[in-house]
Order: C-alpha cells, then sequence, then structure tokens
C-alpha cells in the first residue's frame, strides 16, 4: 500500500470535497468506490456514500445522490461536484499505476471521530461469484449497519451467502488511518478554482450559504493540511 506526500496530498482533496458536498451537521460518513480495468484497459467504476445527520435520535443515513432534493440544489451541477470527488479518487489509483504497484479493485472510505480511514480491497471482479448488486447488499450490511429485518427476500439470501463464504474466505484487503487533527480553517474548504457558469457559482454558493447557516462544527473543527 503506497503511503507518499502525493497520496496523502489526495487523501486531503478527497476529504476537503466530501466536507464541502455536505450541507448540513453529521457524525459519520461512509464512501464506496470501485475502479477496474475494462476492455481496452479503460478504467470503470462506481461511487457512491453514506452520512449519518447529526441529532439526538438515530438517524438513517443519506444517500449522496438525496442531497440536491433535500437542500434544493440544481442537481446537474451538484452532479459536477460528485464527478470531481470520483476523479479524486482515479487519482489515487493512478498513482498506484505509476508506481508499478498492486492494483486495488474497490475502496471504502470512513470518517468518524476525526479519523479518516482507507480500506482498499484487492479481491477481483469475479471472486466470491456476486455480482454487482450483491457486492452493494453486502457493502451496505458491513458499513451501514442494516437491519436484515428490511432486506427482502434475495437480499437475504446474499447476505447469508457472504457470513457463510467468510468463515471460509478472508477478503484481500489493506487499511490505511490518520487522524484529523482540531485547527481552525483560515481558507476555503473547497479548493477548486471558482466556476465562471454563473448557474454553478449560484449553486456554490447556496452550499456555502448553508454551511454557515448549521455552523457547522466538524468543518470548524478540521484542519486540511497541505
Amino acid at each position: 500500500m503506497l503511503d507518499t506526500p502525493r497520496i496523502k496530498k489526495i487523501y486531503q482533496e478527497i476529504q476537503r470535497s466530501i466536507y464541502y458536498m455536505i450541507p448540513e451537521k453529521w457524525d459519520h460518513l461512509y464512501l464506496y468506490a470501485s475502479i477496474t480495468e475494462k476492455v481496452y484497459k479503460i478504467p470503470i467504476g462506481e461511487m457512491f456514500f453514506y452520512y449519518f445527520p447529526k441529532g439526538i435520535l438515530k438517524k438513517r443515513p443519506v444517500n449522496v445522490y438525496e442531497i440536491p432534493g433535500k437542500f434544493n440544489i440544481d442537481e446537474e451541477i451538484y452532479m459536477k461536484l460528485v464527478r470531481d470527488l470520483y476523479q479524486s479518487i482515479q487519482k489515487l489509483r493512478e498513482e498506484y499505476v505509476k508506481k508499478d504497484q498492486r492494483l486495488w479493485s474497490s475502496l471504502t472510505i470512513s470518517i468518524e471521530n476525526n479519523q479518516f480511514k482507507v480500506i482498499y480491497n484487492y479481491d477481483s471482479e469475479n471472486n466470491w461469484n456476486y455480482s454487482n448488486d450483491d457486492r452493494k447488499v453486502i457493502w451496505k450490511y458491513k458499513y451501514l449497519g442494516i437491519d436484515t429485518a428490511a432486506l427482502d427476500r434475495k437480499e437475504k439470501s446474499v447476505v447469508k451467502r457472504y457470513i457463510k463464504d467468510s468463515q471460509y474466505q478472508q477478503e484481500d484487503e489493506e487499511e490505511y488511518t490518520e487522524m484529523m487533527y482540531k485547527k481552525p480553517i483560515h481558507k476555503n474548504i473547497l479548493d477548486y478554482d471558482k466556476p465562471d457558469n454563473p448557474v454553478e457559482q449560484n449553486v456554490i454558493k447556496k452550499l456555502e450559504e448553508q454551511h454557515r447557516k448549521v455552523n457547522n462544527q466538524i468543518l470548524s473543527g478540521i484542519d486540511f493540511r497541505d
């Protein structure tokens, strides 16, 4: 597993993007992204993440793709931010290619209690014979604490088979963890150039206003170091 200044800089870029994209207080989140080589060696994959809103009562995880509707944000422009985040994750994989390192097929990022964790998974796509939909169900079961009672019959079957398989075969993973030290931020939380498009500028402004409105304690407590 790589641990270079360049990799750490990309981690900080990812953290900054994630915090910027959630316009309310939250406790913890989990992100999944996959990148695999397909035809003509073109890397393709997917990404999604869920965050748990802050509150006294236990709340359901919010899917990143629900944010535009929940906060009345332009979906097309917000999806550009999602794509920018995914491109940062692609940069991680490009570093592995440049350094001629073993390539991971997917990763899970968690942020909780000022701790940033990345779990790289090296299992091949065909390993364990699970479909993409099956893998999503398994991931939600592992990281979101989904109650199996809430699953349909097919999903329950997938989880049951995964639990059984796990007894005989360990997942091929590596883990990186770092603490995110508390210190006030003295610069813009989004390390992107301001867009020229007036519509996009309006969306960025709305996100910034939302952050100020909720007085996001997490944002004000994180030092995104260069």
